[in-house]
């Protein structure tokens, strides 16, 4: 595995995330990993960690076009220990290029996104549903906020970062709410006497506003280079 010199630290979030590579399936495949530490619960879709705790990192490993692994969640485990992750987690996977993430930040609100949308629709369609993972396309999200966050208010900034992918998707051109394997990852700082616990994340809350502003920019700018 070799590393790539990552981008300078963001200014209140998440560090920028380290771009690293491996070799898999005779593949070279590059994965992205935040190593904040202690102090950040997150709410997440993800297929490893997903749910509401706290959580020490955060990957976006991407995988190949015809992954049909049935233990993800073990997979990433295992990357992330291989990259030096410690504790509690997150993990994302997708067959998109992640080296070729956006980032985007609105006050000291940060946004990371990779894209790959070859497949992708509408979430409300005719099509039955399945029981068997679809093979990893996705818009993969990963927002921090410099804030606490209740439950209902991580809740709230899931949805709103959805909203916001979706309006960034129209605003692109692109007939479609997103992809059927899109995940959300949504970093707040863990609560403390020293910080607020903010009750509110939706688009019109203070860092509601700016996480939407912040999810708009970088899926927009993924997009257009997926």
């Amino acid at each position: 595995m070799t590393s790539v010199l990552p981008p300078p630290r963001t200014a209140a979030g998440l560090p920028a995330p380290q771009v690293l590579s491996r070799f898999e399936d005779g593949e070279c495949l590059h994965a992205l990993i935040w190593s904040p530490g202690p102090g950040w619960r997150m709410a997440s879709s993800a297929v490893l960690g997903g749910g509401i705790g706290e959580r020490a990192w955060v990957l976006n490993a991407q995988v190949s076009h015809g992954y049909r692994r049935n233990d993800p969640d073990l997979h990433l485990g295992a990357l992330a220990g291989e990259f030096g992750a410690r504790g509690l987690g997150v993990g994302l996977m997708t067959a998109a290029d992640v080296s070729r993430y956006a980032l985007a930040s609105d006050g000291d609100v940060d946004a990371v996104v990779t894209a790959g949308i070859e497949v992708r629709g509408w979430a409300a369609s005719p099509a039955e549903g399945t029981v068997v993972p679809t093979a990893p396309g996705t818009i993969n999200i990963v927002a921090a906020l410099p804030v606490a966050l209740s439950d209902a208010a991580l809740v709230n900034a899931v949805a709103t970062a959805t909203e916001a992918k979706v309006q960034a998707l129209l605003d692109s051109g692109y007939d479609c709410s997103g992809t059927p394997t899109d995940a959300v990852c949504i970093a707040a700082r863990s609560p403390s006497p020293e910080l607020e616990v903010h009750a509110f994340a939706g688009p019109r809350s203070v860092w509601g506003a700016s996480l939407a502003r912040a999810v708009h920019s970088s899926v927009l700018q993924a997009v257009q280079v997926s």
